[in-house]
């Protein structure tokens, strides 16, 4: 009997750490076929990718300060090459629409200079943070940032003050991953787009991860700003009851 209760803490520990670890990616997964179906990335913020890849970048960081659960420093990579996925998918299918909505006479031809239209990382045009139009610019942004925050840990590993604080940013950078897409909601007043599947998807995955969070004794900023990337989830399903046409509570006709 013994044997029976320890297999099944034993398969119920693996399944939530494998639910840890993979389940903060299936919510982009409808995201990514939708966008791919439609060839329209427009519904779907791109900031989200640069708040979860600086999350996830200053998690790890963290945790060469202050080891945590090794399925929570494995989600961050995993998430880290999901959002990279992601936001390659988003950089082609805007270039592609850029290059189709180019005059003709405008059109770039394989003789062309390509950075006709192009916005990169190397020009340090701030006015084009976060809109460079090749992915490699995407690439090397976050590889300057890496190497200069795993410099900054180094100097500073046994800072704790440094330490709690790059903890806190991680799971605060986290927590506000919603907050791009609430706001090109919100300022386009529409949520045409943006797959509904993914942010019932991060509601329930948001749950699950707090809870576990709480169970597991995990930092308390894990915890703190997991009830916040709720609170922003449940906004976010306000907005589609809102703004969408078929999912818009509407007035009892008589």
């Amino acid at each position: 009997m013994t044997d029976l209760t320890e297999l099944a803490a034993a398969t119920v520990r693996i399944f939530s750490e494998a639910l840890m670890i993979f389940g903060g990616v299936v919510p982009y997964i409808p995201q990514y076929l939708m966008i791919r179906r439609s060839q329209n990335a427009e519904g779907f913020s791109n900031y989200v990718c640069l708040t979860l890849l600086i999350a996830n970048i200053l998690r790890i960081e963290f945790w060469f300060g202050k080891h945590f659960e090794t399925p929570l420093l494995v989600q961050s990579i995993v998430m880290i090459i999901c959002m990279l996925v992601m936001l390659e998918l988003c950089i082609r299918v805007h270039s592609k629409s850029l290059r189709h909505h180019l005059p003709v006479n405008q059109q770039l031809s394989k003789d062309s200079p390509l950075d006709y239209a192009e916005k990169r990382f190397t020009d340090l045009n701030m006015n084009h943070f976060w809109k460079w139009t090749t992915f490699t610019s995407y690439l090397q942004f976050l590889s300057l940032s890496t190497l200069l925050l795993s410099s900054t840990t180094w100097l500073f590993l046994n800072n704790s003050f440094y330490i709690e604080t790059i903890g806190f940013l991680a799971v605060f950078f986290e927590a506000l991953l919603g907050t791009p897409q609430f706001l090109r909601n919100f300022r386009l007043k529409s949520t045409e787009g943006m797959s509904v599947k993914m942010v019932l998807m991060w509601t329930s995955g948001d749950i699950f991860k707090t809870v576990y969070f709480i169970l597991r004794s995990a930092p308390k900023q894990f915890w703190l700003c997991g009830l916040l990337q709720i609170s922003i989830d449940i906004a976010i399903l306000c907005q589609v009851i809102l703004y969408s046409d078929r999912y818009r509570l509407r007035k009892p006709q008589f």
